[in-house]
């Protein structure tokens, strides 16, 4: 590895990365939040060269660049990062989540994980190309993209849905980056993003009679019936799907042989889950989302005023599923875990993606392989499950491989990586920056030689 020019890229990847942070494009889920106009204006300002704006809403921009490639029967590459992040809450914070420090060779901030570092990366590797300072076999793209972290509906999925022809392209890179797996005397094993779950939200909706709160007994209160809802849902085990990604990646991530057989066994799966919480409690949720169906109440309203009996009440359910999973699972769990409950309440639909996923094989697979083995010595790359959902799935849909990739330093283990993902004192090493970038050019020359 060149380190001169990994340090290089390092320090230019960190000050775009502290740009996007400090431009706090903060998505809350309504249409007038993420205010990614900050930072399109960031990139164009960053790159010297006016892009392709997409605004579908006041403010909510989405920024696309081409570079023509030399070589029209090379496939076309984009390189993908959103631009929004998750809100905050402060007092969980060590430091200002919008200040972007450095601290002890650590940049923190929201989005220094999800996924900022990324999408500062792919600018700075992509910008050579762009000023023709350097020419690719082929097609080139970036993609700065708002509203991921809302479903895209006001980014990726809008500019699929009305300006397909923007996002032409034969394969992805994006998120989820997740960090090598190292252990004491073997060669680091390196998770791809290749699947991801698909959300499936619900509205679980509560009526009853209002009457004074004073006298409760025998009462028709909805904030009760959408209380025992929530209880037994969250108390409930769910459906076990074990994918073939998930296969590939408990096969190849180095754990030992019990380990990996009480994975792949829908029987055993939730004993071992329980076992790795004991040492590992953010690994065993990772794990668990990624072989489950997952139901999580995180919204509650209801009621009118403390001494009146609630008329209605209301949760939302984050419910994701896996790749095999489908709509009539989903229903059909509900119906299971509420009892007689089901037919007391109204439950309405929010969002509906399959899950779906992108075969570890052809040409960019194996332009990945390259890029790891050439800086890390490894070629030991297991495709990785997200539980999350990204914008992926957008060109999933129409048969166009996409996948997640990254190389960080060993400053934090998988596990605690993990733990960032909208969480307190999200932070990446200053080093990782460089490598990624590094990693990302590298796979770029790598696959016209392996298409």
């Amino acid at each position: 590895m060149n380190d001169t020019t990994t340090t290089s890229r390092e320090g230019e990847v960190l000050e775009l990365l502290q740009a996007l942070i400090r431009n706090r494009c903060v998505n809350d889920g309504t249409p007038q939040s993420g205010h990614e106009e900050r930072s399109v204006t960031t990139l164009e300002e960053y790159f010297g060269v006016s892009g392709e704006v997409v605004e579908p809403a006041p403010g909510r921009q989405s920024i696309v660049y081409r570079v023509p490639g030399s070589d029209p029967a090379a496939p076309t590459l984009l390189l993908m990062g959103h631009l929004d992040v998750v809100p905050v809450t402060e007092r969980g914070w060590s430091v200002d989540p919008f200040g972007a420090e450095v601290v002890d060779g650590m940049v923190w901030g929201r989005g220094a994980v999800d996924m900022l570092n990324v999408t500062a990366a792919m600018a700075v590797v992509f910008k050579p190309y762009l000023v023709g300072d350097r020419r690719p076999a082929g097609d080139l793209m970036y993609l700065g993209v708002a509203d991921e972290e809302q479903g895209g509906g006001l980014g990726a999925g809008w500019i699929m849905d009305n300006r397909p022809e923007l996002l032409e392209c034969d394969y992805v890179l994006t998120e989820v980056a997740y960090p090598s797996v190292r252990e004491p005397g073997r060669l680091p094993i390196h998770p791809v993003k290749v699947a991801e779950k698909g959300p499936c939200w619900r509205i679980i909706r509560g009526t009853g009679v209002p009457s004074h709160g004073s006298q409760p007994y025998g009462t028709d209160n909805a904030v009760v019936k959408v209380a025992e809802a929530i209880v037994a849902l969250a108390g409930s085990g769910s459906p076990v799907e074990l994918t073939p990604e998930w296969r590939m990646f408990v096969e190849g991530i180095g754990w030992d042989a019990g380990r990996v057989a009480a994975l792949l066994d829908p029987d055993r799966i939730d004993v071992e889950i329980e076992r790795m919480a004991v040492e590992d409690p953010v690994l065993a949720r990772w794990v668990h989302a990624c072989t489950h169906l997952t139901v999580s109440p995180n919204l509650v309203s209801g009621g009118t005023k403390a001494n009146t009996v609630a008329d209605r009440a209301d949760t939302s359910l984050d419910m994701r599923v896996l790749p095999g999973q489908t709509e009539q699972i989903v229903e059909d769990h509900l119906r299971k875990v509420l009892g007689p409950l089901y037919e007391e309440v109204d439950i309405d639909e929010v969002i509906h993606y399959p899950a779906n996923s992108s075969a570890a094989e052809g040409p960019l697979w194996e332009a990945i392989g390259d890029a790891y083995e050439s800086l890390t010595g490894s070629r030991r790359v297991v495709p990785a499950m997200t539980p999350a959902t990204t914008d992926a799935r957008f060109f999933r849909a129409r048969g166009i491989k996409a996948y997640g990739v990254g190389l960080f330093d060993d400053r934090v283990p998988f596990s605690d990586f993990l733990g960032m993902f909208h969480g307190n004192d999200e932070r990446i090493g200053v080093r990782s920056l460089g490598l990624t970038a590094e990693l990302l050019d590298r796979i770029i020359q790598r696959l016209p030689a392996r298409a």
